[in-house]
């Protein structure tokens, strides 16, 4: 969809919030699919190491989106990029942390652990957008947040037996970071924030590079040096994976609030285990099975009471 198509008045009739809520609904929920194949993506990696995986995806990425921005833009990259201004800028800078924090903890924890703890990023979300964009903050919302956090508070517990705190904290951050993500963005929907993603892509391959460069066995020309096979792993999970994933994201975040953008991307939540359960055979323990359990719990009651308030008929 195209620019002109995005800003343009809605026709006498026409039920142009109604469909414009749907439409990103749709994108929001499609993006959560191709973000669960990270975990499986990451699984299926030979050789190379966490940083690596993190320099090459972020780099593929910020390419990749840069073609998509140029195109929705007509080549005017300087106008888009001004247009996200500062505040793509920072939504860049927190999209990266998520990026780096996600990566790490998939080399200390499982996936379904990592991925679980990011279904805690709707209520960050809730708590930024409110302090931040004045979005208030429901009564069911706040009930499901209690919840959340006791879900958190299990596998957190778990953590400590089979010795996964770091990955669990890692994600934790991550979370937060995608939360901070959600909320710039809707403080910029007013503008096409896709620019972000690739200022995102290319703070985290930034960040990445000298840790490659320093961690290197084989000095600093071996450094960059992957497999064929982890090469093309990075460069789709970049590509395809976050990018394609990212960008129907974006545009869908013009359309919903800061909590229902995390809430409708939890379709990663339900898949990425699933994949690596079918793919590697990897199980999630008790306590993530427990904790992943609650919080899936909290996320599908925020979301129904969410649903169920859209429906109701306005108060007279």
């Amino acid at each position: 969809m195209d620019q002109v198509a995005e800003t343009a008045p809605p026709a006498a009739g026409a039920h142009r919030p109604e469909a414009g809520y749907a439409f990103g609904v749709a994108l929001v929920a499609l993006a959560g699919v191709f973000w669960s194949l990270g975990g499986i993506l990451v699984r299926s990696v030979e050789s190379a190491s966490a940083w690596q995986i993190i320099f090459y995806r972020s780099l593929a990425l910020a390419l990749s989106l840069l073609l998509i921005v140029a195109i929705r833009h007509r080549g005017r990259l300087a106008r888009a990029f001004a247009q996200a201004g500062w505040n793509g800028v920072l939504a860049g800078a927190c999209l990266s942390g998520g990026f780096i924090g996600y990566v790490l903890s998939l080399y200390h924890t499982s996936v379904a652990n990592a991925v679980f703890m990011l279904g805690t990023a709707p209520f960050f979300s809730a708590v930024l957008g409110r302090v931040f964009l004045g979005e208030r903050v429901r009564r069911q919302t706040c009930l499901a947040m209690a919840l959340a956090l006791s879900g958190i508070g299990v596998m957190v517990a778990g953590s400590f037996v089979v010795g996964t705190i770091v990955g669990n904290l890692l994600a934790l951050v991550a979370g937060i970071s995608f939360a901070a993500f959600n909320v710039a963005l809707r403080h910029g929907r007013a503008n096409d924030m896709l620019p972000a993603v690739v200022i995102a892509g290319l703070i985290a391959a930034l960040i990445a590079a000298p840790v490659v460069a320093a961690t290197a066995a084989g000095g600093l020309r071996a450094a960059f040096v992957l497999g064929g096979r982890d090469l093309l792993l990075c460069l789709t999970m970049g590509s395809v994976q976050v990018g394609l994933g990212l960008t129907v994201f974006t545009i869908g975040a013009r359309h919903v609030s800061a909590v229902e953008l995390a809430l409708l991307a939890m379709t990663e939540l339900v898949l990425a285990p699933l994949w690596v359960w079918l793919g590697v055979g990897e199980v999630p323990s008790a306590f993530t099975a427990a904790g992943g359990a609650i919080i899936m719990a909290a996320i599908a009651w925020q979301a129904l009471s969410g649903v169920r308030r859209r429906r109701l008929p306005p108060m007279v």
